[in-house]
């Protein structure tokens, strides 16, 4: 069972803020939106972590993870873990905006700050 954890984990991630989808325009819903904010990061982070791989700055415990390795030593959970943290993160920070823009809307407040996520995804 300790094998799964890594990959229980992000699945907890991903169980906890999917109905946040629901929330606003969504995330899922908006897949060039979706791709377009996570493969910037991922695509660094996956060049730092096999650096850091490479020069044994970290590696993984073989007891947490499956025994999936990609190219480099990086381990299929880390790379899972470079779309499933920024998703989870996104799906919070529409889904945040959608109510803060609500409350604005309640209370008599529809001024949008500058750095409202429809204006960021070119709504």
């Amino acid at each position: 069972m300790d094998h799964w954890h890594y990959l229980l984990v992000l699945l907890g991630c991903l169980a906890v803020t999917a109905p946040l989808e629901f929330l606003g325009p969504g995330v899922y819903r908006r897949p060039r939106v979706l791709l377009g904010a996570l493969w910037p990061a991922a695509a660094l982070f996956v060049v730092w972590d096999l650096v850091a791989i490479a020069t044994d700055v970290w590696g993984y415990n073989d007891r947490y993870v499956l025994g999936v390795r990609l190219p480099g030593g990086m381990p299929l959970e880390e790379l899972l873990f470079f779309a499933v943290v920024p998703l989870c993160g996104l799906l919070t920070y529409v889904a945040v905006d959608t109510l803060l823009g609500a409350g604005r809307r309640w209370f008599g407040n529809a001024e949008k700050p500058v750095g409202d996520a429809r204006k960021a995804a070119g709504r």
